[in-house]
């Protein structure tokens, strides 16, 4: 879907939305409240960032970690009676820095990235691994092989449904974003996406890409404007060019750091991951001992939790 396409999608849906209402009706839109997906389970006073959910919406594979940055576990957990179950860790993780898992949208390879050992390795660096879905479960992952992998660290990818890949690596000494196209069956060059979205003074560590490629959503540190530490952004494709990445707003972004986008395969919800807690509230007097090391033991310690809101309002808010 183009981007001129969503913009009439979206134009159709408020029309039918507003028959019937009066002409006084001018009230802005009331922006909706971001809910915490799987609270206590799945979000809880650990570390969490991630959250691919299966095209079926049964499954979800999440990071848990260590802070900071020691130890990066995939774990998944099944929605079952209206619930989602006490997570486990994926049969292939849980000793190395596992990564930012991406389902394909097909739902049936699962990226990441992993300082694993790797024959050739650069030191510690990041490389893209893939796993297959199989009748018996997931397979044991293998790193991408060609220009993906090909210089420096990668730390997220995602894929369209045309096979393209979009990661981001710090080849050129930072974090910026790149494409590979998926032709022949294997992945051509990595193209850098240009100065609209790669820039000298930003750094950025996640692109979720639309499976239609009719948006980038992308996780950036220093891109203005902002509301504090890393912001979610929104880049569209207009005839094959990106627009200028624009910030996705307070319903979304906060003080604190908001990161690590996807959406769901039904196009329904955006999940991300952020540390909104006890660092970034507003409060009226200080903590007491006992507050802080109540609030310190919570499921909003500053910590990473993962977070839903519709994606319909972010198109919305987002397109001009």
């Amino acid at each position: 879907m183009t981007r001129a396409q969503l913009a009439a999608l979206l134009v159709t849906v408020a029309m039918l939305g507003a028959r019937g209402a009066t002409s006084h009706s001018h009230a802005p839109e009331e922006a909706p409240q971001a809910e915490l997906i799987g609270e206590g389970v799945i979000s809880t006073p650990n570390d969490e960032f991630g959250g691919s959910i299966s095209p079926d919406g049964k499954e979800i594979y999440f990071d848990v970690t260590v802070p900071p940055h020691y130890l990066y576990t995939i774990c998944f957990s099944r929605f079952t009676d209206g619930t989602w179950r006490t997570p486990d860790v994926m049969s292939f993780s849980g000793q190395y820095r596992d990564s930012d898992p991406v389902l394909s949208p097909d739902g049936n390879m699962l990226f990441f990235a992993s300082d694993r050992p790797l024959a050739g390795s650069r030191g510690k660096s990041f490389y893209i691994w893939a796993a297959r879905k199989t009748p018996r479960g997931w397979s044991e992952p293998k790193p991408l092989e060609g220009a993906v992998n090909k210089e420096g660290s990668q730390v997220f990818a995602s894929m369209a449904n045309n096979g393209n890949l979009y990661f981001t690596s710090d080849r050129k000494g930072q974090f910026d974003i790149y494409r590979s196209r998926f032709s022949d069956g294997k992945y051509g060059e990595a193209e850098d996406l240009g100065p609209k979205i790669n820039a000298a003074t930003i750094s950025s560590l996640e692109a979720f890409v639309a499976p239609d490629e009719s948006y980038l959503l992308i996780g950036s540190f220093r891109r203005q404007p902002g509301y504090g530490n890393s912001d979610l952004f929104i880049s569209f494709n207009e005839g094959g060019s990106w627009s200028v990445p624009k910030n996705l707003g307070p319903a979304i972004n906060t003080p604190a750091r908001e990161y690590s986008p996807r959406v769901t395969a039904d196009g329904k919800w955006l999940i991300f991951t952020s540390e909104r807690g006890m660092q970034s509230e507003s409060r009226e007097k200080p903590f007491s001992y006992l507050e802080f090391s109540e609030k310190a033991r919570s499921i909003f310690d500053g910590l990473g939790n993962i977070y839903r809101i519709p994606m319909d309002y972010v198109l919305r808010s987002t397109l001009p």
